[in-house]
């Protein structure tokens, strides 16, 4: 087997690559990946250059964990900007480092794509030991894993790759016919605000279609993304991370996993959000509006979500990060897992230390956040 550094993900073909994302998860498909870099959003300009790992038998392409290496910390909403600027104190440099990560998606999931013909743990050591050593040879900082699954997490840690957790927020249908079955499970508080909320946006004139990617239409999606656009200039104060190329060619290549909501008042569209999704989860991304009429953003984006899942039996729905607002709402809190490996021995003990005193905190926000929930409370 060899170890290979892929710089552009044209390198592979899309049918290998494919080949080996057998979940079907959509931020690891080729077109998203693609996407990124054919609309420059992952790019040296961008301080986002292409390091995707990959293992071959021979020519086959047996492996790979979408990569990059970072001149910075944006886009990652795993939060290191500690360990730089203790790096930066004593005069040693942080960036570049590299990270094994979805850019702009702070979504759990596979990271490392594999043909499950070979044995897995053999691969995943030659990825370790190879990665290492390119990290020496480099003068790279460090290695990040960001958003894996517990599973493969736990196994890092078990071979010194030190874990790190976060609590973030996700949506479980159990078995609902319908949106009220999911109320009928609330508190008679709780279950009273879902329905002022969605009320609230209704009195105000606002309809909202749930529109299937193949359907969309070239107006539907120019307006999206001027929503997209003027919501993230208004709240960051630049156009957003992604261009409208990138959503474009979303669009194009892979529109069966893609569902927008659309908010509409008075005949004129003012709002949508745009969702991803596979067999099993909807994933809430990308939002925009230019109207501030109250709750909307609740309704498009969390309760419209919830009723896609419920009609078409989805099983997770995962609005995206940051918010306790969620919580009154319906979703629960989980554990999100990344790992990561310093390259100065030093600093290696001192951010595993780091670590181990800030995991406590995590699980007393966790216990705290369960302590929320809006359901009924059990016998």
């Amino acid at each position: 087997m060899q170890f290979r550094v892929i710089t552009k993900i044209q390198e592979i073909s899309e049918k290998d690559w494919n080949r080996l994302n057998t979940s079907n998860f959509p931020f690891t498909s080729y077109a998203f990946l693609s996407a990124l870099e054919k609309s420059g959003a992952v790019s040296d300009q961008t301080g986002w250059r292409v390091n995707h790992l990959a293992v071959y038998d021979e020519e086959k392409l047996i492996a790979v964990i979408p990569s990059y290496l970072k001149q910075h910390s944006y886009g990652e909403y795993v939060f290191d900007f500690q360990w730089a600027e203790a790096y930066k104190r004593v005069g040693f440099e942080y960036y570049p480092k590299l990270i094994s990560a979805i850019p702009f998606s702070p979504i759990t999931g596979p990271r490392v794509l594999m043909d499950d013909s070979y044995c897995e743990p053999e691969v995943i050591d030659l990825i370790l030991s190879q990665t290492k050593e390119l990290l020496s040879e480099a003068g790279y900082s460090s290695w990040h894993s960001l958003f894996l699954t517990e599973e493969v997490s736990t196994e890092l840690a078990k071979k010194n790759i030190s874990q790190r957790r976060a609590v973030h927020f996700k949506w479980l249908n159990k078995n609902y016919a319908c949106f009220d079955d999911f109320l009928a499970i609330c508190s008679s508080r709780h279950r009273k605000n879902i329905r002022k909320e969605r009320r609230k946006v209704s009195e105000q004139g606002i309809t909202l279609k749930q529109i299937e990617g193949l359907d969309l239409t070239e107006n539907e999606w120019r307006h999206f993304y001027q929503f997209y656009q003027a919501t993230y200039l208004k709240r960051s104060g630049h156009g957003g991370y992604l261009s409208a190329d990138f959503f474009i060619l979303l669009k194009q290549n892979m529109p069966e996993q893609l569902m927008l909501v659309m908010a509409t008042k008075n005949e004129e569209m003012i709002g949508a959000a745009l969702y991803l999704k596979d067999q099993h989860s909807l994933y809430g991304r990308y939002w925009g509006s230019l109207s501030e009429d109250e709750f909307l953003h609740f309704e498009a984006c969390y309760y419209q979500g919830i009723e896609y899942c419920i009609e078409h039996n989805l099983a997770f729905f995962d609005p995206g990060v940051q918010g306790e607002h969620k919580i009154q709402r319906g979703f629960e809190p989980y554990f999100t897992f990344s790992n990561h490996w310093i390259t100065h021995p030093e600093f290696r003990l001192a951010i595993n230390q780091f670590l181990k005193d800030e995991d406590p905190h995590i699980q007393e926000y966790f216990d705290y956040t369960q302590t929320r929930l809006p359901f009924k409370k059990k016998d």
